[in-house]
């Protein structure tokens, strides 16, 4: 199976979406941020291993305690993907926090603080006649 197949890119939807189920519903771990989100997922080719980006909101403690919970609970997370999704292999998942979104975030607040002072520059000039 290649990377980038079409039964690959299906694999990768449906773990994501039984991931996301997972975090959200069933974890108690209180390290983990109720704030998180399965950004995306990459699984190999022969099922062995698998990314999960994950995106929490918070500052980088809140980012690193949620890390080290879902770390934790990773047979857990294994045992409940392997019993509802039937691949041959389940997965051993690595998880790797997404900065894309908080970026993103960043980025447009600054390009509105550039457009607000580029309005308030404009109104304090006098009108030319």
């Amino acid at each position: 199976m290649r990377k980038n197949s079409v039964k690959n890119v299906r694999i990768n939807g449906e773990v994501q979406r039984v991931l996301a189920e997972i975090i959200r519903g069933e974890l108690k771990d209180p390290r983990i941020s109720p704030l998180t989100s399965v950004v995306s997922v990459e699984v190999a080719p022969d099922l062995k291993t698998c990314k999960a980006w994950i995106s929490v909101y918070g500052d980088e403690n809140v980012q690193k305690a949620t890390v080290e919970g879902l770390k934790s609970a990773e047979g857990y997370i294994r045992r409940e993907l392997a019993s509802r999704i039937n691949l041959r292999n389940t997965p051993e998942i690595r998880f790797i926090v997404d900065q894309s979104i908080e970026y993103g975030v960043r980025m447009s607040k600054l390009i509105d603080d550039v457009n607000r002072d580029i309005k308030t520059d404009a109104s304090d000039e006098p009108a030319e006649e």
